[in-house]
């Protein structure tokens, strides 16, 4: 990495550690090291053990509340009293509100201690006033007891907070995926033996052999061997990089086909481990701005509830009306002011859309972006290895000759490459094997410097060379031979004369130009960043009809185009997979990283594409819109219930001869609350049917 591209890394970690800080509403573990994150991985899993545990448990106890509750039994017309029918009620109800509750009850001491009301304290002033407004009928006062709702409004409580919780630790699995991504072991060289360790023994200084094809296990120096390195996502430079002794080779780069002894510099493993601890601990902790209205909705019906119950109290006292009539009213007011539906409206939606995030490829680490991809505008993707594959493939084989069809150019050129690792023999013989062809033996092998190759095969003399070689012997360039201006074209001629050639790039994704078709479809601009010359940058560009490309771009100038983009009122979607993508990933509205790229782009972006398929992105803006209104819906239907049955409850009808009982306000709880699970469900099925739209 060059010196301004690291110190604009520097700063850019800096910053994102700020922006971390700012993200967690809720704090996170100081350090990172893995047993921390272990710790925190098992006590979240504790916590849902727990949350289960007492849902199952209040439920269970809920049955009897239910089936001996005199309300009920009024509402389904049937009459089964046992001796001491109100205590056995009373005693069941005084478990499920002390033990069943607890988790809403301390809750509302750290939310009235912290001064910001909100959910939790909407659910233990409800059941609270439900619980000691029913104890004391049970013991003497006159009126109705609320116990089964009580009950229900816990197990409904916990429920939500479980599947939410559940949903979490979800996408946590899905991102243990990327963790394979990096090697388990590594070849440690110990005197003339070679013992393999695991990552998280290597120490600085140690010496580590890295073998043909295997992933650079640690930053590292080369002190022996040569070898081009795939380091296309670090550096975004689409071409392997050769390296020989006393450069630098990054952990996570792919060796090419020779043996490389290094010296290690930073040991990796622990590094991606805190990443990944980190996102773990983010999409637990990150709450998105709907997951706060919904809490700012709590603390409103809090208020509401507070102030209408009492008003409740005061008015039908005022106007002459019993304490008991007058306390009943404001009880019913103040446990429908909690509905059911606002604990399950967005936790239910929360958790099919991570859940069916993670199975349909894209891990959300902080759900504000996941909702605010519905209004991206312009999407900036870098180029290599997110819209095309990363890979120096062979896009096509000409022949020139009728004796020499492509099949046979293609097998005779590979005799003479098959023990050479540039990147242009390794995209030939990577062909070769994909056509199941046979590479045949060579002799009288040799290098004409800096033109090609030539040797003897099956008596033949065959040569693999550049351009340039052809414009030295005056051998004409047929005039089709490049069509691509991204292409490189290697030319193979067969006892002097011209069989035919190869032609090789940076292969660009098969889903690429269907992804962007969708993009355009919903008016979103689709731009390219790379770091690759203009004449490749411009090729991929018209191949795929983008809106506009930026070419040979350093890491501080994505940066710079992010913010030209926003400055001109785009809602800015950036899209990369390197080290090189990282600031403007952090500067983006909405930062993507593509699953197969390097830690620190996954550490600076919101969401991950663990396929690395652009159509992904199209699949998540769509379901990003569907989960917002879906959201939206629910805190609707859950909120204006409310706003309808919490006068009817008050009694604003009781000159007309009508005031909701807390029987019939309990019906419509119930209604609204199933309305909204089913609601949510129905998110499930979108996600299918954009998945269809988009393929």
């Amino acid at each position: 990495m060059k010196n301004h591209e690291k110190h604009q890394h520097d700063k850019h970690n800096q910053k994102q550690n700020e922006k971390h800080k700012d993200h967690s509403a809720h704090g996170t573990h100081s350090g990172h090291n893995p047993s921390h994150g272990q710790m925190g991985h098992d006590h979240h899993k504790m916590m849902i053990e727990d949350f289960k545990k007492r849902f199952w448990i209040s439920t269970i106890l809920s049955i009897p509340i239910l089936v001996f509750s005199p309300m009920i039994q009024g509402f389904f017309g049937y009459e089964w009293l046992l001796p001491g029918n109100a205590y056995i009620i009373f005693g069941l109800s005084s478990i499920v509100y002390f033990w069943g509750g607890w988790p809403f009850l301390k809750g509302f001491y750290t939310e009235v201690k912290s001064k910001g009301p909100g959910m939790m304290t909407l659910i233990a002033m409800a059941i609270s006033v439900a619980y000691f407004y029913s104890s004391a009928t049970v013991f003497g006062l006159e009126g109705e007891d609320f116990f089964w709702e009580l009950a229900t409004l816990i197990d409904i409580m916990l429920l939500g907070h479980w599947v939410e919780m559940k949903s979490v630790l979800g996408a946590s699995k899905a991102l243990q995926l990327l963790v394979s991504m990096m090697p388990a072991e590594a070849h440690r060289v110990n005197g003339d033996q070679v013992e393999d360790v695991k990552l998280e023994e290597l120490q600085k200084d140690d010496v580590i052999l890295i073998k043909p094809g295997e992933k650079v296990p640690a930053d590292a120096i080369i002190v022996e061997g040569e070898s081009y390195l795939n380091e296309s996502m670090l550096t975004g430079e689409s071409k392997p990089v050769k390296k020989g002794v006393d450069q630098k080779v990054i952990g996570g780069s792919i060796n090419g086909n020779g043996s490389l002894k290094t010296r290690v510099e930073h040991t990796g493993k622990d590094s991606y481990l805190n990443k990944v601890i980190k996102m773990v601990e983010e999409a637990q902790k990150t709450k998105s701005k709907m997951q706060n209205l919904s809490d700012r909705a709590a603390k409103w019906l809090t208020y509401v509830a507070i102030t209408v119950g009492f008003s409740t109290l005061a008015i039908w006292l005022f106007l002459g009306f019993p304490f008991v009539y007058a306390l009943e009213r404001m009880v019913t007011v103040m446990v429908i002011a909690c509905p059911h539906a606002l604990g399950l409206a967005i936790p239910l939606v929360v958790a099919i859309s991570t859940a069916v995030s993670a199975q349909n490829g894209l891990l959300i680490r902080n759900r504000t972006a996941f909702e605010e991809s519905r209004k991206i505008s312009a999407l900036l993707f870098d180029k290599t290895g997110t819209l095309t594959k990363g890979d120096f493939g062979v896009t096509r084989i000409e022949s020139v000759n009728t004796e020499y069809p492509s099949a046979e150019v293609l097998r005779l050129a590979s005799a003479l490459e098959q023990s050479s690792e540039h990147p242009i023999a390794v995209g030939i013989i990577k062909k070769v094997k994909e056509d199941n062809l046979t590479i045949p033996a060579l002799e009288k092998f040799n290098a004409i410097t800096g033109k090609g190759v030539e040797a003897k095969v099956e008596g033949k003399e065959v040569k693999v060379v550049s351009p340039g070689y052809l414009r030295d012997e005056k051998i004409d360039i047929p005039k089709d031979a490049y069509s691509d201006a991204a292409e490189t074209v290697v030319f193979v001629i067969i006892n002097g004369e011209l069989a035919g050639y190869i032609a090789l790039a940076d292969e660009i994704r098969p889903e690429s130009a269907e992804a962007i078709n969708i993009f355009k479809n919903n008016n979103i601009k689709v731009l390219m960043a790379t770091g690759d010359n203009e004449i490749t940058a411009k090729a991929v560009s018209e191949k795929l009809g983008l809106d506009g490309y930026y070419s040979e771009v350093l890491p501080h100038q994505k940066v710079e185009i992010v913010k030209k983009l926003q400055e001109k009122g785009e809602f800015v979607a950036m899209t990369g997979d390197g080290v090189n993508d990282a600031p403007a990933l952090a500067q983006a509205n909405v930062g993507i990283a593509v699953g197969s790229g390097t830690d620190v782009a996954a550490e600076t972006a919101d969401i991950i594409l663990v396929n690395s398929n652009p159509q992904d992105i199209a699949h998540l803006i769509l379901f990003g819109k569907a989960t917002y209104n879906k959201m939206i819906q629910n805190l609707i239907w859950a909120t204006g219930y409310n706003a309808f049955a919490i006068p009817l409850a008050a009694g604003v009808l009781y000159s007309s001869g009508f005031v909701l009982g807390p029987a019939i306000g309990a019906v419509f709880m119930s209604l609204s609350t199933i309305i909204v699970a089913i609601n949510a469900q129905l998110l499930k099925g979108k996600m299918k049917k954009k998945s269809n739209e988009g393929s």
